[in-house]
C-alpha cells in the first residue's frame, strides 16, 4: 500500500523556521518521526489514523532540533530550485563555467565548450532543464572522483572493488561489502580537503565496516585532521544549490 502524503496546515506556522513542511502518513509507520532533508525539507512521518492534535504536539516537543538541523542543511544562498543558475561552481575541483539557456523546443541538448555551458530545448519544461544539468554534474563527479579515489587507494594502501556515483539524499558516501564505494554527487560542491577525507573516510571501511575505535584511528592516520573535515562535510548540504538536490 502506497503511502499518503497530508497537507500540513494542522501545524502552527511551520515555514517560521524558514524550511519546506509535509506529514506522510505511511502503513508502515509504528511511531511518529521527523525527517530533515537537504534544501531544507522536513518530513513528518505518522502512522495513518495519527490525530493532527498529536502531530502537532510532537512537532512542538522536536522543534528545537528541527531549527537546529535546518540550519546546517537549508542552502547558503537561498535559489528557487526551478531557476537555473547563472554558473556552476565545482569546488571540489575549482571548475566554473557559465550557464546559458538557449531556447528551443524538444528534448533538452547540453554542450559543453571553454568554460561555458549552453542549455538548448525544453523551453517550457525547467524540470528537464534541471535533470540534463544534474547528469551533467553526475558525469562530472565520476571523471573527477574516479582518478581521485584511485590515487588514493594507492597512496594508502586500501583496496576497492568498484566506484559509483549517486544523488543520494542523506548521505555524501557508502562503501558495501563487497567494496564497492557509492559517492555523492554533490561532493562536487564542497572544498576539496573534504572531499578528500570523505574519500579516505569511505576507503578505511573496506578494512573496518563500521565506526569503531579502530576505523578511526586508521582514519587519523591519514587525516590527522579528520574531526574538522568531519564537522564541515556535516555543513556542507548548506554549499549545495537547490537545483542539484531536487
Amino acid at each position: 500500500m502506497h503511502d499518503e502524503t497530508a497537507q500540513l496546515g494542522l501545524l502552527d506556522d511551520p515555514g517560521a523556521t524558514g524550511g519546506d513542511w509535509r506529514v506522510r502518513a505511511s502503513a508502515r509507520a509504528r511511531r511518529l518521526a521527523v525527517r530533515v532533508l537537504p534544501g531544507g525539507l522536513v518530513e513528518i512521518v505518522v502512522p495513518r489514523g495519527t490525530r493532527p492534535g498529536t502531530v502537532e504536539q510532537f512537532v512542538a516537543r522536536h522543534r528545537h532540533w528541527i531549527e537546529r538541523t535546518l540550519d546546517l542543511y537549508r542552502p547558503a544562498v537561498s535559489t528557487c530550485a526551478d531557476r537555473l543558475p547563472d554558473r556552476v561552481h565545482f569546488a571540489a575541483t575549482g571548475r566554473t563555467l557559465r550557464l546559458r539557456h538557449a531556447g528551443g523546443a524538444g528534448a533538452p541538448r547540453l554542450q559543453v565548450g571553454e568554460g561555458a555551458l549552453v542549455l538548448t530545448g525544453a523551453a517550457d519544461r525547467p524540470v528537464l532543464l534541471r535533470h540534463a544539468l544534474q547528469r551533467f554534474t553526475m558525469r562530472e563527479a565520476h571523471a573527477a572522483f574516479g582518478p581521485w579515489l584511485a590515487r588514493l587507494a594507492s597512496a594508502t594502501g586500501l583496496r576497492y572493488s568498484s566506484m559509483q556515483i549517486r544523488r543520494q539524499r542523506t548521505r555524501w558516501g557508502s562503501c558495501s561489502p563487497s567494496g564497492t564505494i557509492s559517492l555523492n554527487a554533490c561532493l562536487l560542491f564542497q572544498a576539496p580537503a573534504v572531499v578528500n577525507y570523505l574519500l579516505i573516510h569511505e576507503l578505511v571501511h573496506t578494512r573496518h565496516m563500521n565506526h569503531s575505535r579502530r576505523f578511526w584511528q586508521l582514519v587519523e592516520h591519514f587525516e590527522p585532521r579528520w574531526r574538522e573535515l568531519d564537522a564541515a562535510l556535516s555543513r556542507g548540504w548548506r554549499e549545495v544549490p537547490g537545483w542539484a538536490l531536487t
